[in-house]
């Protein structure tokens, strides 16, 4: 398996803006019966009459991000830990997310770890943050950025290393063709930034036990 491998500068990311004036489903349903006559489909046949609907509410799941708060789901902090002051580190976090130039899925897994400062946050929390982003038109490098954002923004912990591996169906179902290949990012804060033998450990956390 082919691997693109990108390493992202730390940097802040603004939020997407929100349309001024959100299309009602109708509109929406309507704009979806355009797209099928201009692929050469018949929105009356049988087959695809309720295709409209299903797509809209299927669109509400799959970029249900937009409507998610990442930062709301990291508020709720432990700090009674006995003292825990390592490495947390939550590996494998699949998500499905979907191209922001062609609208097309791409899949993978997250691996996050972080230092804590004052206490640690619930690991599911990590994979809601993850979901939150995941849920909206996407690139990679962006949803690694804004991951990195939100936890070091609310916990505000000591290091944060984020990895993402995926695999672009933009890249793999049209244009080059290359079923397979895989693109990995990753960004760095804190100690792990600063201190290369931490992105070694986390690297050897990742993988030592595959």
């Amino acid at each position: 398996m082919d691997a693109v491998v990108k390493t992202l500068p730390a940097r802040n990311t603004k939020p997407a803006l929100e349309p001024t004036v959100r299309p009602s489903r109708e509109e929406a349903e309507a704009a979806v019966r355009v797209l099928l006559r201009w692929a050469g489909e018949n929105p009356a046949r049988e087959g695809l009459i309720d295709t409209p609907k299903r797509v809209v509410k299927a669109y509400e799941e799959l970029f249900g991000g937009y409507r998610d708060n990442a930062k709301e789901h990291l508020e709720r902090v432990f700090e009674e830990v006995e003292g825990y002051d390592d490495m947390v580190l939550v590996r494998d976090i699949s998500f499905a997310s979907h191209c922001e130039h062609h609208m097309v899925p791409f899949v993978g897994k997250a691996h996050i770890a972080y230092y804590p400062s004052e206490g640690v946050v619930g690991l599911s929390k990590l994979a809601r943050v993850v979901d939150t982003f995941a849920r909206r038109l996407q690139t990679q490098e962006t949803m690694t950025a804004q991951i990195t954002d939100a936890i070091d923004g609310v916990l505000k912990p000591r290091g944060i290393a984020v990895m993402i591996e995926a695999e672009h169906m933009c890249m793999s179902m049209r244009g080059i063709q290359k079923q397979g290949a895989s693109t990995v990012t990753t960004q760095f804060t804190g100690v792990f930034r600063d201190d290369p033998s931490e992105q070694a450990r986390f690297y050897t956390l990742l993988r030592g036990f595959k």
